[in-house]
């Protein structure tokens, strides 16, 4: 069969008056550090999918299951099983550098740790608050809202990112990141997209080999949650390569090069 590249073309976010200026080192900084965070998300979110796979194929674990806490442990990703009282952990599984198989899993019943429970309490409290109708928070039918924290400098980091089961979809943008302070309440947020961009890994009958979309002028650089999702469904599930973003703000297009985990940035001129 013949493959073919399908390029989807997106306007995301609100346009806004001027352009912006970076130097190279500053766009290098800026995406390394993208890089970085798109990486970590990444990992929590494939760690999420991975154990609550495995928590469903247990009937023991399945039906006690009362969500998941995913956190970082030095060098690995912890994911915690909750019981329908969340306040313990009946399935518990560590990632390394492999994040579909966990290196060590235990079967157990036991109070959440000091720490997990501190970030469980946490998360939920920034959860609770970013649903209100204050922030609008919204997907449409077909699809869902997973969510990560992150601890950061200055408390923690609530991302969003948009789901679906949908076949041959990669879903992409409706993503928001909520900035909480180390008791949980929330200081700051932004949407980084302003509604789902899907993505299609077949078209016609034909599979798609690359994917892009535009962001404009208040959302400059391609996102953490770009890169996550495109590495989730594009990478992971469909097989596709690479993923580039336009930027209107920049005039740059910024390649995200999965199997290299690179960005790379090239000038498309004034």
């Amino acid at each position: 069969m013949k493959r073919i590249i399908f390029l989807f073309f997106v306007f995301t976010t609100v346009l806004l008056s001027g352009k912006e200026k970076y130097s190279k080192a500053e766009i290098r900084q800026k995406t390394d550090s993208i890089l970085a965070e798109g990486n970590l998300l990444y990992r929590y979110e494939k760690a999420a999918w991975v154990s609550t796979d495995l928590a469903m194929s247990m009937k023991e674990v399945k039906d006690n299951f009362g969500g998941y806490l995913i956190y970082k442990s030095e060098d690995s990703i912890k994911a915690i099983i909750l019981g329908k009282d969340h306040s313990t952990c009946i399935y518990e599984m560590t990632f390394f550098k492999d994040g579909t198989n966990p290196y060590k899993e235990l079967l157990v019943n036991r109070k959440l740790s000091v720490l997990e429970e501190e970030l469980q309490v946490i998360k939920v409290k920034i959860m609770n608050e970013a649903l209100t109708p204050a922030y609008a928070v919204n997907w449409p039918e077909g699809y869902s809202l997973a969510m990560e924290m992150i601890p950061c400098e200055t408390g923690y980091k609530l991302y969003m990112l948009i789901g679906t089961s949908k076949k041959d979809v990669i879903p992409m943008g409706n993503d928001y990141i909520f900035f909480a302070d180390k008791k949980g309440a929330i200081t700051s947020w932004r949407k980084f997209h302003s509604m789902v961009i899907p993505a299609m890994a077949t078209y016609k009958g034909e599979k798609v080999v690359g994917v892009v979309h535009s962001h404009l002028m208040a959302e400059p650089f391609i996102t953490a949650t770009d890169i996550c999702n495109f590495k989730l469904y594009g990478y992971d599930y469909y097989g596709l390569k690479d993923f580039k973003v336009v930027s209107s703000a920049l005039s740059k297009l910024f390649t995200y090069d999965a199997i290299k985990n690179t960005i790379e940035t090239i000038d498309l001129g004034k």
